[in-house]
C-alpha cells in the first residue's frame, strides 16, 4: 500500500476536510457551506494530505498556521502552529505523519519562524518530533454554597461594577483585554479576527455549531473595562424543585486582581447557581485563592496542554527574560538537525538583556531540543527533568542556575484549543 503526502490542491480540500473528520471520528459529512466558509480562512500552502495512491483518496491530514506566542518577558514570537492533524485507522504505522511534520518543520525553519506550537490530544507522539509540554492546564468545579461568598453583596467591594454585555460589546472589548493580558502571560498565543467571530457567534460552522453564552465586563471605579467573562449555565433542577444549575466558563480574561476577583464573585452570585467550572485556567491560577474557602474549588484536571518545539535556538533564547543574571552553555540535540548546536546564553545584570549565540566553550548542561522546549516558557524544572535522566548537568551547579534563570514566577498559560 504506498501513499503520496504532498500539498493539497484547492480541488482537493472537501475531501481533506471530510477526512479530518473521520480521523476524528466524526461521521458526518462536511456542508458544502463549511467547505466554502474554511477555505476562505484556510491558506491551501500551509495544509499537506496523504493520499493513498490506489485509492486515491486522502488518508491523513495536515495543517499549520501563522501564530504569535508570548514569552517570558512579554516579547512575541513567530510560531507555525499545527493542527488539524490525523491518519486514518486504515494507514496507522506507515510513517504518514513523519512524512508531514518533516514537510512543516522544514518548511517552518526557512519561513523564519523561530518555533512551533501544538496543542497533543495524545502524550506519547510529539516529543519525537522534538517537542515538550511547555504550558499545563488545570480546571476547577467550584462548590458555590460552600465557597463561603456573601451572596447578598454582589457588588464589587472596590467600587467597581459587573455589567451584562451583548456578543457586539464582548467582541469590541475582548481584543483588547486580550492584548493588554498578552503582554505579560507567557504562553498565550495570538487570536485573529475570525476566532472573536466565532466565539461571540458572529460566524458559524456547522461541525462546531454556536451555542449563546452570557457576557459580562468588569468596570473599574474609574471606568475602566478591566475583566470579562464569556459563560453558559445549564437549567437543571431536582424533582423537588431545588436548583442545581451550573456556570460553564468560556472564556475569562482579567488585567487585574481587583478585576479577576469580582467576576469569580459574580459568577458564584448568580441565582440557581449551585456549581462554577472554570474552564481551562492556568495550573497556579488565583481563582481558588480568591474565594473565602479555597477547598470548594474541587480539581477536575490538571495537564499538559500547550508543547513547544525550538526550530531557532539563538534567537528564542536571546527573545526571552531572565529571572536572575547568569552564562549557561547548552550542548542541545537534536536528531532532526533543525535546532542541534552548542549555544551560550548569557543573561545580562540589566533587566531583560540576553545574548545567545553558538560556541565551542565546553558545555555546562546536556539536553535535547523537546527538553528545552518543556523549559523555554518558564513552567518545568532542570532540577527535575535531570533526575528523569532528560538532561546531563557537565558543570557542578548549573542546574541550579538554569532553574534560577529559566523558571518563572508565575506559570505559563495558554487556554486556546487550536
Amino acid at each position: 500500500m504506498s501513499t503520496d503526502v504532498r500539498t493539497i490542491a484547492a480541488s482537493e480540500f472537501p475531501e481533506w476536510l471530510n477526512a479530518l473528520c473521520a480521523g476524528f471520528l466524526n461521521a458526518s459529512p462536511v456542508p458544502e457551506s463549511d467547505v466554502v466558509q474554511r477555505a476562505e480562512h484556510t491558506d491551501l500552502a500551509r495544509v499537506q494530505g496523504a493520499f493513498d495512491t490506489d485509492t486515491g483518496r486522502c488518508v491523513g491530514t495536515f495543517r499549520s498556521f501563522a501564530q504569535e506566542l508570548t514569552v517570558p518577558g512579554g516579547a512575541r514570537l513567530p510560531a507555525s502552529a499545527v493542527s488539524n492533524v490525523a491518519v486514518l485507522a486504515t494507514h496507522r504505522r506507515r510513517g504518514l505523519l513523519s512524512r508531514m511534520m518533516r514537510a512543516e518543520l522544514t518548511a517552518a525553519k526557512e519561513r523564519g519562524e523561530v518555533l512551533s506550537t501544538l496543542i497533543a490530544a495524545e502524550y506519547p507522539i510529539y516529543g519525537r518530533y522534538g517537542y515538550g509540554p511547555a504550558a499545563g492546564i488545570a480546571e476547577w468545579e467550584i462548590d458555590v454554597p460552600r465557597a463561603g461568598i456573601d451572596r447578598r453583596r454582589p457588588v464589587p467591594a472596590d467600587g467597581g461594577r459587573i455589567d451584562l454585555v451583548d456578543a457586539a460589546e464582548m467582541r469590541r472589548v475582548g481584543p483588547v483585554l486580550h492584548e493588554r493580558l498578552r503582554t505579560t502571560t507567557p504562553g498565550l498565543v495570538s487570536r485573529d479576527e475570525r476566532w472573536w467571530n466565532l466565539a461571540t457567534g458572529l460566524e458559524e460552522v456547522s461541525i462546531r455549531p454556536y451555542k449563546p453564552k452570557f457576557f459580562a465586563v468588569y468596570r473599574s471605579a474609574a471606568g475602566e473595562v478591566e475583566g470579562a467573562v464569556a459563560y453558559r449555565a445549564d437549567d437543571h433542577w431536582t424533582d423537588a424543585k431545588v436548583p442545581l444549575t451550573t456556570v460553564e466558563v468560556q472564556d475569562l480574561l482579567a488585567v487585574t486582581v481587583a478585576a479577576e476577583r469580582a467576576l469569580w464573585h459574580y459568577l458564584c452570585s448568580i441565582d440557581w447557581v449551585m456549581k462554577v467550572r472554570t474552564g481551562y485556567r492556568a495550573p497556579d491560577d488565583l481563582a481558588p485563592l480568591l474565594l473565602p474557602d479555597p477547598r470548594s474549588a474541587r480539581t477536575l484536571t490538571s495537564a499538559d496542554y500547550l508543547w513547544v518545539r525550538l526550530l531557532d535556538v539563538a534567537a528564542a533564547l536571546r527573545a526571552r527574560t531572565y529571572a536572575v543574571p547568569g552564562t549557561l552553555v547548552l550542548d542541545v540535540t537534536d536528531p532532526d538537525g533543525y535546532a542541534g548546536g552548542r549555544f551560550r546564553l548569557d543573561a545580562g545584570t540589566a533587566a531583560g538583556t540576553a545574548e545567545c549565540a553558538p560556541t565551542g566553550e565546553p558545555a555546562d548542561l546536556r539536553l535535547d531540543v523537546a527538553r528545552l522546549g518543556s523549559l523555554y516558557l518558564g513552567d518545568e524544572s532542570a532540577v527535575r527533568l535531570a533526575a528523569l535522566g532528560g538532561i546531563e548537568e557537565l558543570r557542578p551547579g548549573a542546574l541550579a542556575l538554569a532553574d534560577a534563570m529559566l523558571r518563572t514566577a508565575r506559570r505559563p498559560w495558554c487556554p486556546d484549543v487550536f
